[in-house]
């Protein structure tokens, strides 16, 4: 009666926290024992082979399988010149037939000690020439154990261990010994797999939810780059993300949620469609952070109440948004690095000039998930053509240097040499060769962007008083404008929207009152006044004298929607067109 191995295997599972560590002997050789009578592998078989499940190296369903089993060997490994040699190869995929007993210590599970004599072989041992992928067993030997590789109550694969010539045969001792070896084996193998399907379904779901193609906007030029680490810890959840926001901006962001795994990526996921939510908006980036702080506690409370252990979500966070209309850049941080901001040269006929690298000095934040601390916005004035370089820590948090070192070195790869930097997406593979020449210690989210500055000539604004025949003169400016531009078919509508929105803040807000016209991928009309009331859409009543205008605008705009600032608020409104003239929107 052999001994079943799966009783002693289950306690050996549960304790594995990670991949088992494997005897540091070889199997190969012949028998041994110490001076202390503890028996050793380094002389144990003359020859081992490990064939494992195709479907389990494929990841498939390992609990219905196809008859005969398809493996493929993994491993082999022989003493020199020992007369058990295999004619298979590592890598080949066979088969064994059904009558083997390969096959059947696979069917049942339970391992198999066999003898052979030089007179009474086996025919299922036979070499088949033709037998189109099944196993060649190897000639020469006089026993065999044969051991399946069990893990959590699956059954990966088969090992064997064989001896010829003058070997002692096997015999239960070593059957048990060999039982110790595979169930070790079975579960380093079983984490590895784990740890690889785990690993690669992180990656693959983190980079679904990154954005899949470069968002059409004229702001800025932009490149990213996201690099998974290349330690065993897995995949973090760091991420970054272009917004195009209302009157020509964008948003720029970049954020690591704190962990690894599965999690981590999902977390993601959540919290940049939060961002991308409060972004439509048009929140403050101080604002934004506020709200997205109260995201990460929700998700805290509910992980709580779901009774999950381990480390509470958190997570860094760097909003920035970019106006080529005033050139200014508001950036507020929670818990992350600063970026990195690069001045163009002052002229361009000055080819040595060598352009100016800072890391803005401004307040960061708590990271998400403490609650009840504020967050700043900080403005900066950007000349045109500046670049924005935002990352995670991962870029410049390394074991073999110091962060100082790593921002000094990430300053002169910005600067670059004398003459044009080169394009955002050069500028980042420059960064990543200089600063990760080999696989990243953690992710990495890389984004740079260069600034861009709207036309004068496609910005026509006019300061309104706050009187009603203040509105005549608005339509007016926006039909003289509309002509210039070579708009003429939108006249109308827009000075339709025009009257709405300037008769609205005149009745319900306060001076100053400004009227924008915006001419860039879009036709945007913005209402400023400094009441920080907001408009809401509703439906007049049959007999209502208003309570119509926003609708009206609704209807003729393809988008609209109000955003907030600190002096008060903007009504805005886009229109897109199919014609414009060749000459540029942005220099």
């Amino acid at each position: 009666m052999l001994p079943d191995p799966r009783a002693s295997q289950r306690s050996r599972e549960d304790a594995a926290d990670g991949p088992a560590r494997p005897s540091p002997h070889t199997v190969v050789g012949g028998p041994s024992r110490t001076a202390l009578g503890v028996r050793r592998t380094d002389d144990f078989a003359g020859l081992v082979t490990v064939d494992l499940l195709v479907s389990v190296l494929d990841d498939e369903d390992t609990y219905q399988q196809s008859e005969p089993s398809l493996l493929r060997r993994v491993a082999q490994r022989s003493t020199p010149g020992d007369a058990a040699e295999s004619p298979a190869t590592s890598g080949r995929t066979h088969t064994y037939p059904a009558e083997a007993e390969p096959a059947r210590v696979l069917a049942t599970g339970r391992p198999a000690l066999h003898r052979v004599a030089s007179s009474d072989r086996p025919t299922w041992w036979e070499v088949d020439s033709d037998s189109h992928g099944r196993a060649d067993t190897p000639g020469g030997f006089h026993s065999v154990l044969l051991l399946p590789l069990l893990a959590r109550g699956e059954t990966l694969g088969i090992v064997q261990f064989f001896r010829a010539g003058s070997a002692t045969p096997f015999d239960e001792d070593d059957l048990l010994l060999a039982q110790e070896i595979a169930a070790r084996a079975a579960v380093s193998i079983d984490n590895a797999r784990r740890y690889t399907h785990e690993r690669s379904t992180a990656l693959t779901l983190q980079r679904s939810l990154l954005p899949q193609h470069a968002v059409e906007q004229s702001a800025v030029v932009v490149a990213t780059r996201y690099l998974p680490s290349g330690s065993r810890a897995g995949v973090g959840g760091d991420w970054y993300d272009v917004i195009p926001l209302s009157g020509a901006r964008v948003a720029l962001v970049v954020g690591d949620v704190v962990g690894r795994g599965l999690r981590a990526a999902a977390t993601m996921g959540r919290l940049r469609t939060a961002v991308r939510a409060f972004a439509d908006i048009d929140l403050m980036p101080d604002e934004l952070l506020t709200h997205l702080d109260d995201v990460v506690i929700r998700l805290q409370h509910e992980e709580h109440e779901a009774g999950q252990n381990g480390d509470e979500t958190s997570a860094t966070c760097l909003y920035a948004i970019y106006d080529p209309v005033s050139r200014v850049c508001s950036l507020a941080s929670a818990g992350h690095v600063l970026p990195a901001v690069v001045t163009p040269r002052e002229s361009e006929a000055d080819a040595v000039a060598v352009r100016s690298v800072e890391f803005p000095e401004m307040p960061i934040g708590p990271p998400l998930g403490l609650g009840g601390l504020p967050f700043e916005t900080t403005q900066l004035e950007l000349a045109e053509g500046s670049l924005l370089a935002l990352f995670t820590d991962g870029l410049i948090e390394s074991r073999t240097r110091d962060v100082d070192t790593a921002r000094t070195l990430l300053s002169d790869v910005l600067a670059g040499a004398p003459g044009t930097p080169g394009p955002p997406d050069e500028i980042c593979d420059r960064v990543l060769a200089a600063l990760l020449p080999g696989r990243p210690a953690d992710d990495v989210a890389l984004l740079v962007a260069r600034t861009r500055a709207l036309d004068p000539g496609h910005v026509a604004a006019l300061d309104l008083p706050s009187d009603p025949a203040a509105v005549s003169g608005a339509r007016r400016i926006t039909s003289d404008t509309l002509t210039a531009w070579g708009l003429e078919e939108l006249s109308f509508t827009t000075e339709l929207m025009v009257s709405e929105l300037v008769t609205n803040a005149i009745r319900y807000g306060k001076e100053p009152i400004q009227l924008r016209l915006i001419l860039e991928s879009t036709l945007t009309c913005e209402v400023f006044d400094a009441s920080s009331t907001a408009p809401h859409l509703r439906r007049a009543r049959t007999f209502d004298e208003g309570g119509r205008g926003l609708l009206l605008v609704a209807q003729l705009a393809e988008r609209w929607g109000t955003r907030h600032s600190r002096e008060g608020k903007v009504i805005w409104a886009e229109q897109a067109f199919t014609a414009l003239r060749e000459s540029a929107v942005l220099r």
